[in-house]
């Protein structure tokens, strides 16, 4: 579809885009690369972040910043006349949080993040429109918050019900080319962005000097990535529970999905049965894998209505988005479901505390107090909700622990006692927990 966008600013290049989207949901775009140009460049460059690891070419954006200009004029040619060339992804790892186990990322060169952020830019644009409201993850205005808040509400509407917990083994790693195609031409079909989308596809993965190229996945680490994602998933997991599996149960469902975490409820315990059995068939008709010993149907209906025959026991928990979702009694007495930080991630969190405070003991420990703060504030940014006050707690003992135990070990001739720490705590006080989140009351 041949669309004439009008010139202004970026954000009125992208509302356009959006409101012909709207107007079109049927349609595919076929001329909108030309709304990237070196002032929407100037905005993809601002919105990247500038202090990640450096690429393959070692180029840090403030070298990059230097010849700005020049760089994205430069930049802005190869992509028109499709002269760019995607450079491969440094390979790195990161601790999983699974005993010894890593995850495996990739680190794009800084101009391929400002080119992929400015495409990826005009993309979401577009899908937008298309994302239903279950999806959450790598939207704008969108938070995993939102996400858990949602499945609270759910929950507690339903009385619980039957969960489908699902875990997809590297989602991002599997995503098959031929369907991501497949499903872009359905809205895009500009060839200038889609050829763009090929080359950071076949871009390959460096790792020691050697360069791997792979048949499926998006781009590892790159800004493209959680886009491209959302539009395979979209296809794969939310319009199809959405147009085939609803109209088909017997009882109320829902999905709620975050990137590739994604949780299912249903008010049958048929239905949920039903599902779960047609979900590994339906993921792997697009190459995607379901973690059998992760993936289960949990019986989460409030304690009350759990009949007593159900294996002698109550109703089970679940983790969803870093937390443990669980049935107990509120203050006025009443079942609620109830949030607290995952073992697992509680696990994770204070590991990495413990690793900062070895290999950073020896510094100023106005120093530490800062870095051990911001780590703090993070925590309670994402896992301070209401009732999970006691994990908070728990991780902020762990990290005193830890940073007296690191500091005892500096080589000091008087040892970090308690008391010694008490009063080192007065001077350089670590912050306390606190909750940031609040939910609606049961």
């Amino acid at each position: 579809m041949q669309q004439t966008l009008s010139c202004g600013t970026v954000s009125t290049k992208l509302q356009r885009i959006a409101q012909l989207a709207t107007e079109h949901p049927e349609r595919s775009f076929t001329a909108i690369s030309h709304v990237i140009d070196i002032e929407f460049l100037k905005e993809a460059y601002r919105r990247t972040r500038k202090n990640a690891a450096v690429g393959v070419d070692e180029q840090t954006a403030q070298q990059y910043a230097q010849s700005l200009e020049s760089n994205l004029a430069t930049l802005l040619q190869r992509f028109k006349d499709s002269s760019y060339r995607a450079p491969p992804v440094r390979r790195s790892y990161i601790p999983k949080g699974e005993g010894d186990a890593v995850r495996a990322i990739g680190i794009p060169t800084f101009e391929d993040k400002v080119l992929q952020q400015a495409v990826s830019m005009v993309l979401q644009a577009i899908y937008e429109q298309d994302f239903l409201d279950c999806s959450y993850g790598f939207r704008p205005q969108r938070s995993a918050h939102q996400a858990l808040d949602t499945l609270w509400k759910d929950l507690m509407q339903l009385h619980g019900g039957w969960v489908v917990e699902v875990d997809l083994k590297d989602c991002f790693g599997s995503l098959d080319h031929g369907q991501l195609r497949s499903f872009l031409d359905r809205r895009v079909k500009d060839g200038v962005i889609r050829r763009v989308i090929d080359k950071w596809l076949k871009a390959g993965v460096m790792e020691q000097g050697y360069i791997r190229y792979s048949e499926a996945g998006t781009p590892q680490g790159g800004v493209i990535s959680p886009v491209l994602s959302n539009v395979y998933l979209h296809e794969v997991v939310d319009s199809w529970f959405e147009r085939q599996v609803k109209p088909l149960l017997t009882g109320h469902g829902a999905l709620i999905r975050y990137a590739d975490d994604f949780a299912m409820i249903f008010e049958q315990q048929s239905d949920a049965e039903r599902v779960m059995k047609a979900l590994p068939k339906r993921c792997g008709k697009y190459g995607l894998t379901i973690h059998p010993d992760k993936t289960r149907v949990v019986c989460f209906k409030r304690p009350a209505l759990v009949r007593k025959d159900t294996n002698g026991k109550g109703p089970g928990s679940f983790d969803f988005l870093g937390f443990t979702h669980f049935w107990c009694r509120s203050r006025k007495g009443n079942w609620a479901v109830r949030r607290k930080t995952s073992s697992k991630r509680l696990t994770r969190a204070i590991a990495k505390v413990q690793t900062f405070c070895r290999r950073n003991r020896h510094e100023a420990v106005r120093e530490q107090q800062q870095a051990l703060n911001r780590k703090l504030q993070g925590h309670y940014n994402y896992y301070g909700i209401t009732w999970n006050y006691q994990a908070l707690s728990e991780f902020f003992h762990h990290v005193q622990v830890c940073w007296r135990k690191w500091l005892n070990r500096r080589g000091a001739r008087r040892p970090m006692s308690w008391e010694r720490f008490d009063l080192l705590l007065r001077h350089y006080p670590l912050l306390k927990p606190r909750i940031v989140h609040g939910i609606s009351h049961a």
